[in-house]
């Protein structure tokens, strides 16, 4: 389904490079307030102007007005992106068929690190409910949520086509240095 516009919250297309500390970190520290240092100013990434002091979004600066602007209805000011809406729309399909968790966080569109992370929030906020043996389902305040950004975002109330099945940019690997089979010798 075709967006209808970009002017909403959106991770890094990179963020799947980031070490899980860095990831967590940065993930933490959304919408926190951040001054800038004496005698310079920060921009506003969308309205350009200069600031000194902003909201933080992984490296990018919105003044309170954007940030107030951003945040969609329904979403009790918790910034929604179009991952929390495939991660609510993937669990509000599935009312019948209840989703586990790991299912929920492979089909979310991002890293299962961050997806984790993301269902922990949705589920910290109210917005998900877990049982004990892993299972979500989604709360009347998870599907205001999903509809408000699926308003943002399409200018409909959230349809099953709107989850994105854009596959995952996977995690580099490490080639691990192959040991030469040569006996060492002893210093002692």
């Amino acid at each position: 389904m075709q967006k209808r516009t970009e002017f909403h919250f959106k991770y890094p297309p990179n963020i799947h490079e980031l070490d899980l500390a860095t990831m967590v970190n940065m993930y933490r520290s959304r919408g926190e307030p951040r001054k800038a240092p004496a005698g310079e100013y920060i921009a506003c990434a969308i309205s350009q102007e200069l600031l000194r002091e902003a909201k933080w979004w992984f490296g990018l600066y919105y003044s309170q007005e954007v940030w107030d602007e951003l945040l969609t209805k329904g979403s009790e000011g918790f910034p929604l992106t179009d991952i929390e809406l495939n991660v609510l729309g993937v669990v509000y399909m599935s009312e019948e068929d209840v989703p586990h968790r790991e299912f929920v966080e492979k089909n979310a569109g991002v890293t299962e690190k961050l997806a984790y992370l993301i269902v922990s929030d949705l589920r910290t906020f109210g917005f998900l409910s877990e049982d004990d043996s892993g299972f979500l389902r989604i709360t009347p305040r998870g599907e205001k949520a999903l509809h408000g950004i699926a308003r943002r975002i399409y200018e409909k109330r959230f349809l099953p086509e709107m989850i994105s099945d854009e596959p995952v940019r996977e995690e580099p690997k490490i080639e691990q240095a192959q040991k030469r089979d040569k006996e060492q010798t002893s210093l002692f």
